[in-house]
């Protein structure tokens, strides 16, 4: 509704209590200052000022939107120095996501190093999945995101452009007395009785579906658990088993054994997501990322 220049002039004209001196402060004619002041008079509805003998000062309309232009003219300035803080690479804000056991571990090394390495960086850190998190950096919502192709594939989102950052054995969790717990490495095929604690199966492919598949077998049943401490408690109770990436390895409870898998298709690859023109900060953030998994 109101230009921010007018804004602007509002607050000096109330600042110098006079249109002139206004006009002399922002290097605008006197009658230019009176048109811009009629006009937003007009937009707000009715007169700001009370015309004095000499000069002029806010009347409580004028109060009012003063008010409201102080702290909208504030938020620019600080809008302003935050994004020059950014574009130099300097600091600032910067907002990245991951998914849920890139959380447990990956992250949080990174994220500790880049607080070593730029304590003028403040991160906002949000967890989501993978098809959220490629959303929101193609809505510009967020700056980075550890983003990964389990169960169902990498998605895609305009002007993101993602790099590999490591794969990730998936192995099966099974519960404590299991025939097979002593195995230390099984093929799925022998797990063609057991019920699967999976998020996702059935409504789109997936690694495990596939994984089946080329076992010779379809899961006698799928549990849906989507968080991993209900999966780990399902397992626990001897509800059935759970693919477990590695990166979730050291949070598995004790009581759980881990066994690796024969298919070598059962690996996720987890990657680095980028808007087309990253922040200095996020690829710094990239770079701590790619140390914390070598």
């Amino acid at each position: 509704m109101f230009e921010i220049d007018a804004l602007r002039l509002l607050v000096t004209v109330a600042e110098t209590g006079s249109f002139t001196k206004a006009a002399v402060r922002l290097n605008y004619t006197q009658s230019a200052v009176s048109r811009r002041i009629a006009t937003l008079e007009h937009q707000a509805g009715g007169p700001l000022f009370e015309r004095l003998p000499r000069g002029v000062r806010l009347n409580p309309a004028g109060r009012t939107l003063h008010r409201h232009a102080l702290e909208v003219l504030d938020r620019l300035s600080r809008a302003r120095r935050e994004l020059a803080v950014l574009q130099a690479g300097q600091g600032g804000l910067l907002h990245m996501g991951a998914f849920s056991t890139a959380n447990i571990s990956l992250v949080p090394t990174a994220l500790r190093a880049l607080q070593d390495a730029r304590p003028d960086v403040e991160v906002v850190a949000v967890e989501g999945r993978t098809g959220t998190l490629m959303e929101r950096l193609g809505d510009g919502a967020l700056d980075l995101a550890v983003v990964s192709d389990y169960p169902s594939g990498l998605p895609s989102a305009d002007g993101v452009t993602t790099s590999v950052l490591c794969e990730d054995d998936l192995c099966v969790a099974l519960p404590p007395g299991h025939r097979l717990a002593g195995s230390g490495t099984l093929d799925l095929s022998e797990l063609r009785e057991e019920a699967w604690l999976q998020d996702a199966y059935g409504d789109r492919p997936t690694m495990l579906a596939d994984a089946c598949a080329r076992a010779g077998f379809t899961p006698r049943k799928v549990i849906r658990i989507a968080e991993w401490t209900g999966k780990f408690g399902y397992v626990a109770a001897g509800l059935g088993v759970a693919l477990v990436p590695s990166l979730a390895a050291w949070a598995v409870p004790d009581e759980l054994v881990l066994c690796r898998l024969t298919d070598p298709g059962l690996r996720r690859t987890v990657h680095v997501a980028l808007p087309a023109a990253p922040l200095p900060a996020a690829l710094k953030l990239r770079d701590l990322l790619r140390d914390a998994v070598d």
